[in-house]
């Protein structure tokens, strides 16, 4: 991947004009300086990277630019942060902060020191009863809702990045969203900051005597605002035309609305800092007021002719009380039609020129629900709607509503031309205006070609989001961009309008800040960076900027590379899933790599393409658990697993192709064997087969052979046929039950999920058969991650032929014991049925996992005889990508009384084997939840699947057994207490 380049004269210069060539790991002079002088203060290390994949695969976000850092610093605390904007500023060295990289208008981006503060600054803590929440810059909003949750709280903004956005960032862009609107965005529902300025100092504004702190550290700001705020105040043309700017959401430039809102020197200023983006401090810390949630929601869709009567109804709708109202132009509606996954009142329409509004009501009853629609039906009734409108509160049809708005982004991203980038921009206008300002929009588009382009957005705001796709490469759309956005600019502009809402001003509207604030405004907030950033250290070209093409600088342009992961649009979404995010690279970052060393390629620059490639084994494809949580997170449907797998097969040489194929021939011999050395080596002491496995590892490599630990049980039973005549459901016993054997509750020898899973389908009055040659029979996960794609072909075509006889030709349901097993068998099953020449046969054949199984046709059917206190339960991937955790949970209701899912849960990264090839990955991607797990002791600890409670047990130090292992004792019938 590279950058484009505009020449600030005029016309934007071709690439070749301006070549970009990324600097190497080499050590920049600048750089090390700038370390040498970080150390020289006799403190505490703080950790860092220069290296060139590190440098590179930080330097890329959900902006359309790209600035290659120096280095990367991850500093431990606030006090770490400010030693490095200190050393920064004695070595004239620029500084820009990054925490979930999500913000589309190149925010975060810097060719200088970048500092990472998400890695080690998510602390969050609940105050007075979940009324505020205080939280480090690093959290996403996700999940301090989650921790709000508990106490029916939430926070204010509700950006559509809140599953990987972080507190910094939502402080930084004045985050608002889809229902907050201007009245609960971050301004407006902070309580107090900690921030820290270039020139060091600290400032906590809840403290008591802040006010005076402030004054006494930085007398030459303090008065500054001072002056400021007199010469505003003084003119009642400039309270106009703030008053004007703020009537609307609006985060160009820096909050001068704060001048009006407040009095005090340092209420002016930290609410300056709220939209600031990072362009002014640090921000370490903030306190936010919180949300009551209303437990009832009431969604509909309104659906009109044309975007002026959608438009014309929005001030009603408001009137009415409708907490939400999302406008879907035209464009956008036929968009939803393709994806199929649409409403019917969608589905049916031949859509013209219609637009729609999805509408939602909240409330803390349904009696609240009804009177609140039965006062706006009148309304309703009256207005001009294309198609008869329906409310509803299930929420299977909510989902379908909102899919309709949520994946959008999805079908246009994703369907765009390879080496394109998508642009996802905000304007807002006047609410009375937007219905004619979304109709210039549409005929800009058409006017610039810019086929397939949607708007949809915070109409209840006259706030909309714009969609295009652009090729930065091509000189000629390069320009193109540019007189687009200079008519847009135009276009809002007349309307008196804002060019940026929500998502901030950033690189791509800094240019524009004086022609929609006027001169005396504009330089006002150039005094704001002056008197806090006298020396522009603090993320050089955000907000403030000499140059007018600032926009059209340092553009970045995607190099094709594989198919399965060219659709990537960099926004980040999936980084807060990935269970390597702390160790290595992210799955976002694992695909910018593979661009880069493509770009390194194409540009000759084999030195970096060589080092990058060096780098990118153990980062890229040794510490991948392949585990498919991304996919779980993406807009564009990514699953870098796939990725991984495929180069894992491009690598593989013939002979461990050949080595792999003859497993699964011989699988019977293979599982036998793996369970009896599981079981001989727990009869040794654990030192001999641990010291065996690390000296067979330096000879063969890590990624090659496990390491024994001490913490893994014995081998589990040999599985066998089952046969019968008359059976209820086919099972498929996994073999990793098998290899590894069931622990109980103090680390013993236990029945294993198998025959605890067997034991309560006995109890619920049901018969089974399994596959003939079950033991030679595996989901083939482990040939499939591994990229083993020969021996996987072996196993998929025993697999299924042995299914379809046994389910007699898919009349009965099967059933596996092991979630990522079933997971592997409905992928083989879908496979056939994709397939070209597929036969029809496979379209009804249900491949069902134990834990479905178990809420629809075990437990009606047998009773708790005992219940254990309390539960923590782990679940993992394979549930998610199945569905299933709302069914484990129902499960474990069954089994005790009190069941806890941590907040921190994730991936274990233990993936079958590769916890034991590299212990550092699941050691990493589980030190959040082992620490919430273990801050309370429980009666018992449980997961779904042997592999992921191994991983757990060594993460946690508890002894993790199968949920089912737990059903089986509470649903036991002797009546003294066995122990768990």
């Amino acid at each position: 991947m590279t950058t484009t380049h505009m020449d600030p004269t005029s016309t934007p210069v071709t690439e070749a004009e301006s070549p970009i060539t990324h600097p190497h790991a080499d050590e920049d002079p600048q750089f090390r300086r700038f370390l040498n002088t970080l150390q020289s203060d006799g403190k505490e290390h703080i950790d860092y990277a220069n290296d060139g994949l590190s440098r590179i695969a930080q330097a890329h976000d959900a902006s359309h630019y790209l600035l290659v850092p120096k280095g990367i610093m991850r500093p431990d605390s606030a006090g770490q942060v400010a030693r490095i904007m200190a050393a920064a500023d004695r070595c004239n060295l620029q500084v820009s902060f990054r925490a979930g990289g999500t913000s589309l208008s190149g925010q975060a981006t810097t060719d200088a020191v970048m500092v990472d503060t998400r890695r080690r600054f998510q602390d969050i803590e609940v105050l007075d009863n979940g009324h505020k929440v205080r939280v480090q810059p690093g959290a996403t909003v996700q999940m301090v809702n989650a921790y709000l949750s508990l106490y029916k709280r939430k926070l204010g903004p509700d950006p559509a990045s809140s599953s990987a956005c972080t507190i910094g960032g939502v402080v930084a862009n004045n985050s608002s969203g889809m229902h907050c609107g201007t009245q609960f965005n971050t301004y407006q529902t902070l309580d107090s900051l900690v921030f820290i300025l270039p020139s060091g100092t600290v400032i906590n504004s809840a403290d008591h005597d802040a006010e005076q702190q402030f004054r006494t550290q930085e007398p030459d700001l303090f008065d500054a605002l001072v002056q400021m705020r007199r010469q505003i105040t003084s003119s009642p043309e400039l309270v106009r035309k703030i008053k004007h700017q703020y009537s609307m959401k609006n985060t160009m430039g820096y909050g001068l609305n704060s001048f009006l809102d407040y009095e005090s020197p340092l209420d002016i200023f930290t609410h300056l800092l709220i939209g600031s983006e990072g362009t002014l401090a640090y921000i370490a810390e903030a306190t936010f007021n919180t949300l009551e949630v209303k437990p009832r929601v009431s969604t509909g869709l309104l659906v009109f002719s044309n975007l002026i009567d959608a438009s014309s109804a929005v001030p009603q709708l408001v009137a009415d009380g409708f907490q939400t109202a999302e406008l879907l132009d035209a464009t956008s509606l036929k968009v939803a039609q393709r994806t199929g996954s649409v409403a019917r009142s969608i589905r049916e329409i031949d859509v013209k020129d219609h637009a729609a509004l999805l509408v939602e009501f909240t409330g803390d009853s349904d009696d609240e629900l009804h009177d609140r629609y039965s006062a706006a039906l009148p309304h309703l009734e009256a207005m001009p709607l294309a198609v008869p409108h329906e409310m509803t509160s299930d929420k299977k049809e909510r989902n379908l509503l909102w899919a309709t708005r949520n994946n959008l982004y999805a079908a246009v991203a994703g369907a765009r031309p390879s080496g394109t980038n998508a642009l996802l921009e905000d304007v807002v206008v006047p609410v009375q205006d937007l219905g004619r300002a979304c109709d210039d929009l549409t005929h800009l588009f058409q006017n610039h070609d810019y086929p397939g382009s949607v708007i949809f957005g915070h109409a209840k705001d006259g706030n909309v989001h714009f969609l295009l796709n652009e090729q930065f490469r091509d000189i000629k759309k390069l320009q193109r961009y540019q007189r687009f956005t200079e008519d847009m600019v135009d276009v809002i502009l007349g309307y008196n309008g804002s060019l940026k809402a929500e998502h901030g001003t950033g690189r791509i509207m800094a240019p524009f800040i004086e022609r929609q604030f006027g001169s005396e405004l504009y330089q006002i907030m150039r005094r704001i960076k002056d008197a806090a950033d006298p020396k522009r250290m603090l993320n050089p070209g955000v907000i403030i900027t000499d140059d007018p093409h600032e926009y059209v600088e340092h553009l970045k342009v995607a190099d094709q590379i594989e198919k399965v992961a060219d659709r990537c649009v960099e926004c980040g979404y999936c980084e807060p899933v990935c269970p390597s995010r702390n160790l290595t690279l992210t799955p976002r970052q694992r695909i910018v790599v593979r661009r880069e060393i493509a770009a390194a390629k194409n540009r000759g620059d084999t030195k970096l393409a060589t080092e990058l490639q060096e780098r990118w084994q153990y980062d890229g494809q040794d510490t991948c658990a392949v585990d498919g949580m991304c996919l779980t997170r993406c807009p564009v449907g990514i699953n870098t697993g796939d990725l991984i797998r495929q180069l894992r097969a491009e690598s593989a040489g013939s002979v461990a192709q050949k080595g792999w194929k003859a497993a699964a021939h011989g699988w019977n011999l293979g599982a036998k064997a793996g369970s009896l050395a599981m079981t001989a080596a727990h009869a040794v002491p654990s030192s001999l087969p641990t010291a065996a496995t690390r000296v067979a590892r330096k000879v063969v490599g890590d990624d090659t052979m496990p390491l024994y630990k001490s913490a893994l049980p014995q081998g589990g039973p040999l599985r066998h046929d089952v046969s019968t005549d008359h059976a209820d459901f086919v099972f498929f016993p996994a073999c990793v039950n098998e290899m590894f054997g069931g622990v109980d509750g103090d680390g013993k020898r236990a029945m294993n999920a198998t025959k605890a899973f067997e034991a309560v389908a006995r109890r619920a009055g049901l018969t089974w058969r399994t596959p003939k040659g079950i033991g030679g029979m595996c989901c083939g996960t482990p040939w499939k991650s591994k990229g083993m794609l020969e021996g996987y072909e072996v196993m998929r075509k025993r697999v299924l032929s042995g299914l379809w006889q046994a389910s007699e030709e898919g009349r009965l349901p099967i059933v596996c014991d092991a979630a990522s097993c079933t997971e592997g068998i409905q992928v083989m099953r879908d496979t056939v049925k994709k397939a070209a020449a597929c036969d029809p046969k496979w379209e009804n054949v249900q491949v069902m996992d134990a834990v479905e199984f178990c809420v629809r046709y075990l437990l009606p059917h047998v009773e708790a005889k005992r219940q254990l206190d309390s539960l923590v339960l782990h679940p993992t991937c394979s549930l998610t990508h199945l569905g299933l955790i709302d069914e484990m949970c129902a499960i474990a209701r069954v089994v005790a009384r009190d069941v806890t899912v941590p907040k921190h849960w994730g991936c274990c990264a233990y993936a079958g084997d590769r916890g034991m090839l590299h212990p550092e990955l699941t050691k990493s991607a589980t030190r959040a939840e082992a620490h919430e797990v273990n801050e309370r002791p429980y009666s018992a600890y449980a997961s779904i699947n042997r592999t992921c409670e191994q991983g757990m047990t060594e993460a946690t130090g508890q002894n993790y057994q199968n949920l089912f292992q737990l059903l089986e004792w509470a649903t036991r019938q002797e009546k003294a207490e066995a122990t768990a």
